[in-house]
């Protein structure tokens, strides 16, 4: 790709899972404000992906014969990109009309980089996690019922307001940020709980705002690739690593999913009981491992 002066750089780790990352790419290209840099990392590609990115000009990538994860991908990407901003994507998501001068123009309202801003999702499915911050609206979990016609005439129909506790993908952040903090913390490999390590790092930065973006909108098919993927334990390497859950953090830190108050941006604190309960089960999980 040439060099060009880009706003944001997305970068979408991928696995074996071409046809979705085609439309991510498409819609990247058909709805997005700005012309923005996409930078993709191919794990290992058995399905044709890095012979279809190579006659696309457009797209730089990476391509590692195996499975890296989604850590490596991030931090090795890292050297490609060539903006201010970098947005960390999903390859099972279509991103709806101006979702990026949604986050443009609150970046600009911030006027500092000291953030960490994300994207809204709608979602054909409600789950039963409370972190997950979505709208759930039905416009198909799959290619073959996927309904971009109605998504795209209807996807401003339900209000969301701006929310606490942006921490999972699309998610922005400036690269000046992210090589502060080190970027993704590889014992996370191949991903699962990396997302609350990276926005854990951020907190013990300084860093406050976490913010999600109501009108920034981007539908998720919901993993596609993480389902065929054999996890990490990384709900316990998170509680080794900060001394509380990575559900205490999002809940009483990132106060996750409320509605955003410019008033307020410090922790929620945390009941006596919930810490002397992260304690002892910290304790049980060093004990064990």
């Amino acid at each position: 790709m040439t060099s060009e002066n880009f706003y944001f750089s997305i970068v979408i780790p991928t696995w074996n899972n071409q046809p979705y990352l085609e439309l991510c790419i498409n819609s990247i290209r058909k709805n997005s404000h700005f012309k923005n840099q996409i930078i993709i990392f191919v794990n290992e590609g058995k399905d044709g992906t890095a012979d279809w990115l190579r006659t696309q000009p457009d797209i730089d990538f990476l391509h590692s014969s195996k499975n890296e994860g989604i850590c490596v991908a991030m931090n090795s990407c890292r050297a490609l990109i060539k903006s201010e901003y970098m947005v960390y994507m999903n390859d099972d998501m279509y991103v709806c009309p101006n979702w990026d001068l949604e986050l443009y123009t609150e970046i600009q309202k911030i006027g500092h980089d000291n953030f960490m801003l994300s994207a809204t999702l709608i979602e054909p499915y409600a789950t039963t996690n409370p972190s997950v911050v979505s709208i759930v609206q039905h416009f198909g979990d799959s290619l073959e019922t996927f309904k971009e016609k109605e998504l795209l005439a209807t996807y401003k129909s339900v209000v969301k307001k701006d929310w606490y506790g942006a921490s999972w993908p699309p998610s922005v952040v400036s690269t000046r940020v992210w090589d502060v903090v080190g970027g993704y913390s590889i014992e996370f490999s191949p991903g699962m709980y990396s997302d609350p390590d990276f926005s854990m790092k951020l907190w013990k930065y300084g860093i406050r705002i976490f913010k999600g973006i109501g009108n920034s909108r981007v539908y998720h098919f919901q993993s596609k690739s993480t389902k065929r993927l054999k996890k990490n334990k990384g709900s316990d390497t998170f509680l080794i690593k900060w001394g509380i859950t990575a559900r205490v953090f999002y809940a009483y830190y990132l106060r996750m999913g409320r509605d955003f108050d410019p008033e307020t941006t410090s922790e929620t604190p945390i009941p006596s009981m919930i810490q002397l309960r992260s304690k002892l089960k910290r304790a049980f999980k060093v004990l064990l491992s």
